[in-house]
């Protein structure tokens, strides 16, 4: 597998490079060399498959020889341990629950599916120092599929004050090989250093330096092999006429759905669900690329004003010349936001904030005859004391997040300077 640079097409590598690197340089993204297509009858066999060994063959696909399949279905089977079920909402709406993993969120297919990667391309004695900045969800999938492998070092940033109780319980419990620093500041202050890091040669040569957010390769092709298991779960009749809501954030989930059209998945349209940090939308709506400053919502997850992915989603569209006018797209406020839980509770769904957003935007969207999916990203017990203040009702707590509740927090603190975070990261 081949895959370029974004801002520099000359850079190109393997995809066991692009997992090790994480960025280009500029601090490009990289992307497809190839972007492989499935014939309607591959796509009807694969639907018929099951979940892993579709995977397989779907990654395979992207990757080619580089990984032999029966190495990458091995790898598959020890990443890919729990289901992505299709909830039924109503008759024509349905969430794709993706919180079933071992810390409740979607990032558990790409955390665990990159330290497989990982820790298959990388040598024996080849130290690692994984550096990532999470608005919630990330920190924990990564923590916990790293945890514990030799030579691997995770350091975590997160906006101190910004991410759910439960949440930050979730990785900042476990000590080990993996730190975990409070930033003062938002995600976008987390994401300019470690993107400062990866600027930083010295430093990058030093410590093994790489990514585990969505800008890994690795991670995005794993998120492409949900949606097939969500489609696979349709009916035929619901197959052709299917449009779904992704919330989003740093936009890697929407670039690894239209990754999944693209490769000939049956969607007739996506659309980009964000909260107040409203960018992309306004974006679409006026042409104008104009981040305001992020504000913190009951879908911190979201608290992204300038995403990362999405010049690989204007890529997709660029190289399939599909049209931007045909995602898509919307914000919605906390109150509509709040309403939006109350609605699906009635309906007899229990949501949390972030599907809550993709749910409305479906709702208000979906036209006659289509059939609607919303990706559930995360268990609403992660977020317990908005969606219970919210409903007005308890939340039973997942055994996976009750072992963790009562652990102390292992957590640095750190004001968002480089200088700072560097020295720390020299440290042996």
């Amino acid at each position: 597998m081949k895959l370029y640079n974004l801002k520099d097409h000359n850079e190109q590598v393997s995809f066991a490079q692009a997992v090790k690197q994480g960025l280009g340089s500029q601090q490009g993204l990289f992307f497809p060399l190839e972007l492989p297509e499935f014939e309607l009858t591959d796509i009807d066999a694969l639907l018929e498959q099951d979940f892993v060994t579709r995977s397989s063959k779907i990654l395979s696909a992207f990757i080619g020889d580089e990984i032999p399949q029966d190495q990458l279905l091995e790898r598959l089977k020890t990443a890919f341990t729990f289901p992505a079920p299709v909830a039924s909402v109503t008759d024509d709406i349905a969430s794709l629950e993706l919180f079933h993993g071992p810390t409740l969120a979607f990032k558990d297919f790409g955390g665990r599916f990159m330290a497989q990667m990982l820790s298959y391309v990388s040598g024996a004695d080849e130290k690692i120092t994984i550096l990532t900045a999470t608005s919630g969800d990330t920190g924990a999938a990564v923590a916990h599929a790293f945890y514990g492998m030799e030579n691997v070092r995770v350091v975590i940033l997160y906006p101190q004050g910004k991410i759910s109780p439960l949440q930050e319980k979730l990785f900042c419990t476990l000590g080990g090989n993996i730190q975990t620093i409070a930033i003062d500041g938002d995600f976008d202050a987390c994401q300019a250093l470690v993107k400062q890091a990866f600027d930083d040669e010295a430093l990058k040569k030093a410590i093994g330096l790489n990514s585990a957010n969505s800008i890994n390769i690795s991670r995005l092709l794993a998120q492409v092999c949900y949606y097939f298991e969500a489609v696979a779960q349709l009916p035929q009749e619901k197959r052709n006429q299917l449009v779904i809501s992704v919330p989003s954030g740093n936009f890697g989930d929407l670039t690894a759905g239209l990754l999944a059209k693209s490769l000939g998945l049956p969607v007739k349209r996506f659309i980009a669900a964000t909260n107040a940090n409203d960018t992309v939308p306004r974006f679409l709506a006026d042409g104008k690329w104009t981040p305001n400053a992020t504000v913190a919502t009951l879908s911190n997850a979201m608290d992204v004003s300038q995403p990362n992915n999405w010049p690989r989603v204007e890529e997709i569209f660029r190289r399939k010349t599909w049209r931007l006018q045909d995602l898509g797209f919307g914000a919605v406020s906390d109150e509509t936001t709040k309403e939006s839980m109350r609605e699906l509770a009635d309906l007899g769904y229990i949501s949390e904030p972030h599907a809550a957003i993709a749910y409305r935007l479906l709702r208000d969207q979906l036209q006659e005859g289509e059939f609607g999916l919303f990706l559930g990203t995360a268990h609403p017990a992660k977020f317990k004391e908005s969606v219970e203040a919210i409903l007005e009702r308890k939340l039973p707590l997942p055994e996976a997040l009750a072992e963790r509740a009562d652990l102390p927090l292992l957590s640095h603190q750190m004001k968002a300077e480089f200088a700072e975070l560097r020295e720390f990261l020299l440290k042996k």
